[in-house]
């Protein structure tokens, strides 16, 4: 299991860099749009930062473009690319002329039947918006427990996104996901919990340690 910063925003990824258990970067055009800086240039603060995996997801629509596109996302990220695809015919048409030292992951997945053919296609992984499924279709973990019994036996790893609390993130490794990915407020909230903090203020205030 990996746990991902989901950003573009590089002192957000600089922040967490040093926890030692945050395994990489996902970014999509949004988040890339609103980092204030041109997308090749946030790529590259992102990948010299060498957190893991940086996830870039194609904006190109034909194939011509999205093999550029894909070469050029290769020369800026380097190893720790993986290639975002959209869930389209386009999307699916181009994973076979695609390098295949490129992983790619097919994101935005709403089906089952999305998931059986990213599986054939031979994906290294499946993005699913949990929070965003919920929404639209009323259980996003649900299709995350669905997916995953598609996936079994497969190369093919699930990572869940649009996650909006601890909470929901563990629940989403238990319903079957893979991987996570993260905002950056939810990631900060992981390691925090209530009780805990109360054990911590106890030993402080009644134990002794050693010396310094």
């Amino acid at each position: 299991m990996s746990i991902f910063i989901d950003t573009a925003d590089i002192e957000q990824a600089k922040a967490v860099k040093e926890s030692g258990w945050v395994h990489g970067i996902t970014t999509n055009p949004i988040l890339l749009a609103n980092s204030g800086s041109p997308v090749t240039d946030t790529l590259q603060q992102l990948a010299d930062l060498n957190m893991g995996l940086l996830f870039y997801q194609l904006v190109a629509t034909c194939k011509e473009d999205m093999l550029k596109e894909a070469q050029r996302a290769k020369e800026i990220a380097g190893a720790q690319l993986v290639l975002k695809l959209p869930p389209t015919k386009q999307g699916f048409q181009i994973i076979p002329h695609l390098p295949q030292e490129i992983p790619c992951c097919v994101t935005a997945i709403y089906s089952v039947a999305q998931a059986l053919v990213a599986r054939g296609s031979g994906v290294r992984y499946i993005a699913v918006y949990v929070s965003r499924a919920t929404k639209l279709l009323g259980d996003g973990l649900s299709l995350i427990t669905e997916i995953s019994r598609v996936l079994q036996g497969s190369r093919t790893q699930l990572l869940a996104a649009s996650l909006k609390s601890p909470m929901e993130a563990s629940s989403a490794i238990l319903a079957g996901a893979d991987h996570i990915t993260l905002p950056f407020d939810v990631l900060s909230a992981l390691t925090y919990h209530e009780h805990s903090e109360g054990a911590v203020s106890n030993f402080n205030a009644n134990g002794s340690g050693i010396q310094l």
